[in-house]
Parts: structure tokens; C-alpha cells; sequence
């Protein structure tokens, strides 16, 4: 019977909710966003406009896959299990289970087994070589809010729909959709921003869709906004700027030790090596600190940089500097539904190191920059296995190449995916989790970096075929296989165990709302429900909103969110410090020596680009772009996000190309100490000269990739051109932003 389901998209961070019509066997038969829904309110981007072609793929494994005389054959799944438990358990044995390394991908904190059941299949593999996609994106940001406020996860986002100026670096919301920033319809509040008489002001090399459209556009040089914010720092301590506001003296130490170290990074100084104007930058500082409701925001092009924890801290840095952080219209900390506690001890990272280069861990996690090193080099916790669980290294993570050989010659490689992907195809087992409509939905992350409190549930639209486990019951056997069970595991038996673990955990924190409960009661109260249902009801019914299994009646529970499936608007960002801080000072900690360690460094920076011989063309920075119609390496197989465009191409100014000898369109070699791609050129003035950009998450021209549309337009890896040197030395993120690179006319 045809129908229509209500659910989030989890294709992108903004949460936009979608009215899926189904036809009478079960197909999409379109896609709209969802007018009542409480956050986005109709909005629709192209990505979910497809869903329905991502769900009916061909391309989409549906069964497992074993690798039988080097092929990759149909498999059931416990034909599959077993093949892990036997190869997994004699390299551990021999080898002990640091031998084994886990790769999680982004599309892990889009979905909801993800979420909730990655975590305890870390915890059971007992490796310290656990890597994702977050030190090639955000972790800086985690690292310097973990330092500030104590909690590498109380991250301020911009109070987008009550600010009077958005200043944005290292960002294209218009295409991104937002980026630790959850906002639907991320355009329509920027233009409104605007209407009500805001200002926006872009720091990009690039006019982006975004700065086109902005008040002020500021073309900085790659890799120099840190230099830009130490200078606005510099000018609200000099011009007597600095005003942290009443709601937050008496919560921040460290100003006087910030404004000293401040005070070498004049406007003057750093103008040249910022591609500023010294004017421009204090102009700059003058507005944030007139203007009642402003604001920093900044995202990839600031975080994937050779700065990016510096970076990340100075944002911050200036919205304490300015009064703006935790006031409306300024940074403040979402306080999402679902249950945040136990209260964490204050953050510090480097707790310990790779075996290899000794870059640091942070958030439990090594810098992936790092990971070929450790296939590589012989010796004690050498990695001979890898398990990726939705994730693609091989184009998404430094050293392309050389990573994916060092992938090719492991061991055992094991893929929860979809799809044969540049880095599935190495695998010796793919475990393909259901489809998206197969699967419940709800966003722990992102509602935890939304611009309003909101809570939105979708339960599964379309049921799970014969034989075909979800994909938390895949994470959980893959769980009890590294503790050693053979399979055939019960996925019952397992989550109860992860459900006592999680109900223990509750009621051990004093600030939850089943503080002290007993936990056998609270347990039985949560049955029948299995699996995400019955930890997502649990994480709701003990969180802010929550009923308290009684305590608060009215409160939130997955009851509650069930009767609203357009959700639950909890209403605007509120004030949360000095609850939100856990720094061991109980205050805003703002000159963490961790992170001011690394000013030394940002001053022999400045010093070197003062001796730069601008006259010197050789070299270009590379710095990435985004996609309206992509996402990562993980959209490009939809044909109507694809359409047969060349998203591929390296933009270049037009004073660079002539120099180069290179037209519009005509194929370049770029190349890096770390390898050479080659790819067409798109001639344009939106770059600064001296600036070339080249999108993240192509290369599907590899032997064995399965992705038809993909291969079809697969453009060129750009993480050939990324040296594993290249790093943020206090997160260990990769350098992707900034890069030198020499193009050619071929």
C-alpha cells in the first residue's frame, strides 16, 4: 500500500527533515522536506532529494562478501562471522590485539547503530590503534574546547538566527549545509540574517558561494588565520576592546597571560603574511567588539590546517574576548535531549602515543596520518588486520598511495560498507549494514551542535529482509568475536550486557535524573525494546527533558518523540556556564599551556613568511572545496547528485595559468613531496593568485572499485598530494589546507 514516512535525512549534518513517499511495493516514489517539520520547515537540499536512487542502487551489496582465490564472493553472513572469528583470533594470538587497528568513518555519527554501538566494539578489540575521519576534519576544535571548558565535546556553535554579525573562516555554509554548526537550511538563515540587518563577513581564499553573497570578503592567504586572529586579539588588548560582559566575569582566567602573548601579532606585523591589509584587520576586531550580538565561527579550512588547534582556540579566544560567548546571539552550548553524563574528569590528551612516530592520542583516538607507518614498520604492535567500519581511508586520509598499499598487504581486512569502495576492495570480509529506510534514526551528535534544542525520531520505514541482521547486531558480533565467542553470537545476549553497562553508567552520575535508581527496575521498565530503541529511550528518559522513568511526567521519552514525528522543538540556546565547564579551575580556562606551547611555533611561522621572495612562483598552496551535490567520498555513486558533471577540476587564477601556460580545460599535473595527480584546469577569479583548489573525496579509478556512476566521473585523489608529515603537531590532524604544491602544463 503506498504510504508516506516522515524521517531525518542523515546525509549531511543539517537534519532536514523528509516526507518519503513510498509506492505500493515499498519504492521511493519522491522525496519532499517536510513543512511541519520543527527545525527545518520544508527545507530540502539535493542530497535528500535522492535518497530513493541511494536506496535502490545496484551498486549496494545486500549480502556479504569473502574473499575465496582472490576474488570477493557472495557470502551469508554467518559464512562471514566465521571467516572473521578465524583469522581474527591467530592474529591476535600471535600477535596480541594491538595488531589489530580500527578505521571509523564519518558516516558513523550519521546514523543511529553507529552512534551507540561503535563504541563498545573499540572497547572489545582492546587496540590502542583505533583512527577515524575526525583528524582529518574537526578534532582540533575537540582538542581546544577539551582544554577550554574541560569537555572535548561543549562545543560552542554561532546563535545563527539572533546574531547581528556572523564572521565565518574557513567555511562555505551555503554549500556545506553547516559543519559543527547544525542549522537546516543553512542559506535561508543567512540571507535573514541579512534582511534583519546583519552583516557577514567571509574569511576564504576563494570567494565562495558563500562569500559571494557576504558584506565583507576578506581573501586571506592559506594557513593564516591563526596570524589573523592573534592579530584581532592583539587590537582588542591595545584599543582597550576587551569587555568579556557581566555573565561571564568571574568564569575565565588566563586573560592577562592571553593578552601579553598576544601583543607581538600587531595588524602590521601579520598583514603581509595574512594577504591583509593591516586596516582590514582592525576594522575587523573594531566591528566584533561594537556590535552587541557577534560572533566567530570557523570550520575545515581552519581545522585541516597547519594551525588548526591554535586556530580552534582563538576562535574561541576572540567570542570570550568580545562578551560573546554563551550570550544570545553570540557562541553558545546546545543542550541536547538525550543524556550527556557521567560528569568528565578535566580533558588532557597525549595520554599516549603512536609506536611509530609518537604523534599523540586524542579523544581515545591516534592521528590516521600515522596509520601506514604502523602497517609498515616491523616490530611489537606492528598492524596486520584492520577492520573500517563505514569508512574510506584510502581516499579520504594523507599519503593515498602509499596508504593503500600498505592497506593491500595486511593480513585480514574487514568492511562494514555498502559498497566495494577504493578501500573495501582490499577487504577479505564486507559486512554491508541495511539500507537507510531499513534503519531507526536519531541525532545524538548533531543535536549536540544544533543552533536550537530540537528532538526528532524516525523509526524504521521498511523492514529488514530474510537472514538480514541490522546493523547494530553486526557491530555487536563483531564485538563479541574480538572477546573471543564463535559464532553463531547471539546479538540479544550482547546488547543486554552493553544495556546494563549504559543503565550502570546512568545511575552512577549524581547530576542525571535516575541518579541512584536501582538498575535491575530501570531495565525491566525499558523492555521490550532492543537494540538503539531501548538505549536511545533510556539516554532520553535520564537527559535534561527527560521523564525520569516517573519523576518528571511531562518530560521527553522515545514515547514521546514517537507521538511527534515532525519533533519536539525544546526551544532556543540558553546560558549553560559555569554548568558546562569542567576544567579542573571550575572556570574558562583561556591560556591552556598545551595550546599556548604551540605560539613559538605560529611566531617563526610569521618570521619565515616575512623572508618569503614573493616574486617566487614555483609554488602554489592547494587548499580543498566542497560540494553542494557530494559528500566526503560517500554520494558520488547517486546518479542524480552525479549528473554527469566533472566536479573534479583544479581552479586557478587566471594570472597563474597564464604563467603556466595552461587554458580553461586543459589537463595539469600538480604535484607534492608526496606523489602527482593530474586533472583539468577551471580557470577562475574567485581565487586569490598564488592559490589553487582541488575537492576532497574523488579517485574511484582504482581496480576493484564497484561504484558504476562513480568510476564513470572519478576524478583524482587529492590525499595523493598530502604528506603523513604535514600535521597539526598538538591534535596530529593532517595538513589538507595550505599546501604547497607545483602545477604544470603536461
Amino acid at each position: 500500500m503506498a504510504r508516506t514516512v516522515i524521517r531525518t535525512c542523515p546525509l549531511c549534518e543539517a537534519t532536514c527533515g523528509l516526507a518519503i513517499d513510498l509506492d505500493d511495493h515499498d519504492r521511493v516514489a519522491a522525496v519532499r522536506g517536510d513543512a511541519n517539520d520543527v527545525f527545518s520547515r520544508g527545507y530540502l537540499c539535493p542530497k535528500g532529494a535522492t535518497i530513493g536512487q541511494l536506496e535502490a542502487d545496484p551498486d549496494r551489496l545486500t549480502t556479504p562478501r569473502v574473499r575465496r582465490g582472490g576474488r570477493l564472493e557472495p557470502a551469508g553472513f554467518d559464512e562471514a562471522y566465521a571467516e572473521v572469528a578465524t583469522r581474527l583470533r591467530a592474529i591476535t594470538a600471535e600477535h596480541g590485539s594491538d595488531a589489530v587497528a580500527i578505521y571509523l568513518g564519518n558516516p558513523n555519527v550519521h546514523n543511529l547503530a553507529g552512534q551507540l554501538y561503535v563504541r563498545p566494539l573499540v572497547k572489545a578489540l582492546r587496540t590502542t590503534n583505533v583512527y577515524s575521519a575526525s583528524s582529518v576534519d574537526q578534532l582540533p576544535k575537540h582538542v581546544s574546547c577539551g582544554y577550554l571548558f574541560g569537555d572535548p565535546l561543549a562545543i560552542p556553535v554561532p546563535d545563527l538566527d539572533r546574531t547581528e554579525l556572523l564572521v565565518v573562516l574557513g567555511a562555505n555554509p551555503r554549500v556545506s549545509n553547516g559543519s559543527l554548526l547544525t542549522a537546516p537550511d543553512l542559506p535561508g538563515r543567512l540571507t535573514a540574517l541579512q534582511r534583519r540587518g546583519g552583516r557577514l563577513v567571509v574569511v576564504d581564499p576563494k570567494r565562495t558561494r558563500t562569500a559571494e553573497r557576504a558584506d565583507v570578503h576578506l581573501a586571506i592567504r592559506p594557513g593564516a588565520d591563526a596570524l589573523l586572529l592573534m592579530a584581532v586579539v592583539a587590537t582588542l588588548v591595545a584599543e582597550d576592546l576587551v569587555d568579556v560582559g557581566d555573565h561571564l566575569r568571574g568564569h575565565v582566567e588566563g586573560l592577562e597571560q592571553v593578552a601579553a602573548l598576544a601583543a607581538p601579532f600587531a595588524p602590521e606585523r601579520v598583514a603581509d603574511a595574512c594577504g591583509l591589509p593591516a586596516a582590514a584587520i582592525r576594522s575587523l576586531a573594531r566591528e566584533l567588539a561594537a556590535t552587541e550580538r557577534s560572533v566567530v565561527y570557523g570550520r575545515l579550512g581552519t581545522t585541516a590546517a597547519a594551525f588548526g588547534t591554535t586556530t580552534s582556540w582563538l576562535v574561541d579566544v576572540v567570542n570570550v574576548l568580545i562578551g560573546s560567548l554563551d550570550r544570545p546571539g553570540g557562541a553558545m552550548f546546545p543542550k541536547p535531549a538525550h543524556h550527556r553524563g557521567p560528569r568528565r574528569r578535566p580533558f588532557r590528551h597525549g595520554r599516549r602515543h603512536s609506536r611509530v612516530r609518537g604523534l599523540p592520542e586524542a579523544i581515545g583516538e591516534l592521528p590516521v596520518a600515522t596509520l601506514a607507518d604502523e602497517i609498515e614498520t616491523p616490530g611489537p604492535g606492528q598492524v596486520r588486520a584492520l577492520i573500517t567500519v563505514a569508512g574510506n581511508p584510502v581516499i579520504s586520509t594523507p599519503d593515498a598511495t602509499r596508504l593503500d598499499a600498505a592497506i593491500a598487504s595486511l593480513d585480514l581486512v574487514v568492511s562494514v560498507d555498502p559498497y566495494l569502495t577504493a578501500t573495501s576492495r582490499h577487504a577479505d570480509v564486507v559486512l554491508p549494514p541495511p539500507g537507510i529506510l531499513q534503519r531507526s534514526h536519531y541525532d545524538l551528535v548533531f543535536s549536540a551542535l544544533a543552533v536550537r534544542n530540537v528532538a526528532n525520531y524516525s523509526p524504521a520505514a521498511l523492514p529488514l529482509g530474510p537472514d538480514q541482521p541490522d546493523e547494530w547486531e553486526i557491530l555487536l558480533t563483531l564485538a563479541a568475536i574480538a572477546l573471543g565467542q564463535d559464532p553463531p553470537v547471539d546479538p540479544d545476549l550482547a546488547d543486554a550486557f552493553v544495556a546494563r553497562q549504559a543503565v550502570e553508567a546512568v545511575v552512577a552520575d549524581p547530576d542525571a535524573r535516575l541518579a541512584t535508581r536501582d538498575t535491575d527496575a530501570l531495565l525491566a521498565t525499558l523492555d521490550p525494546r532492543r537494540g538503539p530503541e531501548r538505549l536511545l529511550d533510556l539516554l532520553l528518559r535520564a537527559g535534561p527533558y527527560g521523564d525520569g522513568f516517573g519523576t518528571h511526567p511531562d518530560g521527553l521519552s522515545l514515547d514521546a518523540l514517537l507521538a511527534a514525528p515532525h519533533g519536539i522543538d525544546l526551544g532556543p540556546l540558553t546560558p549553560r556556564v559555569p554548568e558546562v565547564l569542567t576544567t579542573s579551575s571550575g572556570r574558562i580556562e583561556l591560556a591552556p599551556e598545551p595550546l599556548t606551547a604551540d605560539l613559538p611555533r605560529l611566531t617563526a611561522a610569521l618570521e619565515a613568511a616575512a623572508k618569503t621572495n614573493a616574486a617566487d612562483t614555483d609554488h602554489l598552496l592547494l587548499i580543498g572545496r566542497r560540494h553542494l551535490r557530494t559528500n566526503n567520498s560517500w554520494s558520488h555513486n547517486v546518479p542524480g547528485l552525479a549528473k554527469g558533471q566533472q566536479l573534479c577540476t583544479l581552479e586557478m587564477h587566471p594570472d597563474d595559468a597564464a604563467v603556466r601556460g595552461l587554458d580553461d580545460g586543459a589537463v595539469a599535473e600538480v604535484s607534492s613531496p608526496a606523489g602527482e595527480v593530474q586533472v583539468p584546469v577551471a580557470i577562475t577569479e574567485a581565487l586569490r593568485p598564488g592559490v589553487v583548489s582541488l575537492p576532497h573525496g574523488f579517485g574511484h579509478d582504482l581496480e576493484g572499485v564497484q561504484q558504476r556512476v562513480a568510476t564513470a566521473n572519478p576524478g583524482v585523489n587529492s590525499n595523493r598530494l598530502t604528506p603523513r608529515e604535514a600535521i597539526d603537531p598538538i591534535s596530529g590532524t593532517a595538513v589538507l589546507n595550505g599546501l604547497a604544491v607545483e602545477v604544470r602544463a603536461l
